[in-house]
């Protein structure tokens, strides 16, 4: 039996190809799964659970078909479906986990993160972050029709892509010494995020013990899991079909 981790997955109705491969992974890959960890950043954006945007629902649907069938779904909040709520929780089937979260998997103590507070040279987005993840701003932000919350959204994304342009590449990675920071807190070697779409496997040392940080890449271009059994892990990117290999 296997334990799934993806993350960084940005659904959106505007790219419909990642949409039909996460449904294929759902279909396929879950089958002989014991569980499965989304560790945020499922959506593109995600402005409350009222939200009736039929992609998203589609999804949401199949992660409920798995639940009901007794695969055991756990959802992360992201950077970007921080407002992911209860009411998804129960149209989904997916238990809502803390960030950080540690898990016992085949007898080793994990810590799962998005990944985004370990970038702490970014303060700017640290800032952002804090602001965001205010239980009141959320409430307030919730208090707006539906069509408000997704204008802002629509904003927020547009100057989140042009903050981003403007810095340098090492700024939005981890820090390191965040990394070792949070494992020590939590008494781990092993750490799984994404947020940074930097899929890799980093091996270095803590306190003289040696550690592993796992990374889970983005699906823009290809799919990204990370699948672990009784005899390891192993971090896969998953190919896409374009448009123009598929048959006539």
């Amino acid at each position: 039996m296997t334990t799934l981790f993806i993350s960084d997955l940005h659904l959106d109705p505007a790219r419909p190809d990642i949409t039909t491969q996460a449904l294929e992974f759902l279909a396929t890959e879950t089958r002989d799964a014991e569980a499965l960890y989304i560790l945020g950043d499922l959506f593109e954006a995600w402005v409350g659970d009222d939200d009736p945007e039929p992609e998203k629902a589609r999804v949401i649907e199949a992660l409920k078909r798995l639940a009901d069938g007794g695969l055991p779904c756990y959802f992360m909040h992201g950077n970007r479906d921080f407002l992911v709520g209860e009411g998804f929780a129960a149209a989904s089937g997916c238990t809502l986990l803390p960030d950080p979260t540690v898990v016992e998997l085949y007898g080793q103590r994990v810590l799962l993160m998005h990944g985004d507070t370990l970038c702490t040279g970014d303060r700017e987005y640290q800032a952002f972050r804090q602001m965001v993840r205010n239980p009141q701003w959320q409430q307030a932000m919730l208090a707006r029709p539906l069509a408000e919350r997704l204008a802002i959204a629509r904003q927020l994304r547009e100057t989140s892509a042009a903050s981003m342009a403007g810095k340098a590449e090492e700024i939005m990675d981890v820090e390191q010494d965040a990394v070792v920071a949070a494992m020590r807190a939590h008494d781990v070697t092993l750490l799984v995020h994404g947020h940074t779409h930097r899929p890799a496997v980093h091996r270095f040392e803590i306190d003289g013990r040696e550690a592993t940080r796992i990374v889970l890449g983005d699906w823009y271009t290809q799919g990204s899991v990370l699948s672990w059994d009784a005899e390891g892990f192993v971090l896969r990117t998953l190919p896409r079909e374009s448009p123009d290999d598929a048959a006539p």
